[in-house]
């Protein structure tokens, strides 16, 4: 029997006005000029599986690599969320044992009170994960503290099926290829350490985002994306 090699996508679907109108409502946020008062930032997360090495890993010598085995103990699961801000370039990992409405909502309040107290708003790209709501705050504080959240968010939902229009995503992508493939890690402290490290590095080189695909790109390039119009 031949094997037939298998690419796993994210297939869009076809004549779609909910992605449409989601796609689009993304896409003209990245096209804005930098506001400080209303700052672009997006989020993603992932979990992670926490492991013990169970023999003592082997140093690197000039004539092999570290050596590590291949047996290794399972030791919990972390949660790793993204948050960047594309244009001046920033980024920030952090590391929680779970990825709850509450988790979430922690992390987006320390934001506002830290980084963009100053702002008036944050415009906030991330997708329509069942954690990602503004009923996420009032769960995690009072309801005076909540709606005074809520009234400095706005929400830029990328569509179903569209997660690569999520620049945090891409961010995740990089930092997991540079800092966490291939490696195992058997507390959250090591793992919160290394991706704090990876931010930071990342951050100082002050990599800004040149997103380049517009409105008008995925009108001519997702034709089939958007619904026939029969006059």
């Amino acid at each position: 029997m031949t094997k037939r090699k298998i690419d796993y996508w994210v297939i869009p679907p076809e004549a779609d006005g909910e992605f449409v109108a989601n796609m689009e409502e993304v896409l003209e946020t990245y096209a804005q000029p930098y506001d400080w008062r209303y700052p672009v930032v997006c989020m993603d997360e992932q979990p992670i599986q926490l492991l013990k090495e169970t023999r003592v890993p082997q140093a690197a010598t000039k004539d092999h690599p570290r050596r590590v085995d291949y047996e290794y103990e399972r030791a919990g699961t972390a949660s790793i969320f993204m948050f960047c801000e594309p244009l001046p370039g920033w980024r920030q990992v952090t590391v929680r044992p779970r990825r709850t409405k509450i988790d979430w909502a922690m992390e987006v309040e320390e934001l506002l009170r830290t980084r963009y107290a100053s702002a008036d708003k944050i415009i906030l790209v991330c997708d329509n994960l069942n954690t990602h709501t503004m009923g996420a705050f009032y769960e995690a504080f009072e309801p005076e503290k909540a709606r005074a959240i809520v009234r400095r968010l706005e929400f830029r939902h990328t569509p179903k099926h569209g997660s690569w229009l999520n620049i945090a995503e891409n961010e995740l992508s990089a930092m997991t290829r540079q800092c966490v493939r291939g490696r195992r890690f058997a507390t959250i402290d090591l793992l919160r350490s290394e991706t704090t490290a990876w931010h930071t590095r990342s951050n100082v080189k002050q990599r800004g985002v040149d997103w380049q695909f517009k409105v008008g790109d995925a009108r001519r390039k997702l034709k089939s994306v958007y619904p026939k119009i029969i006059v």
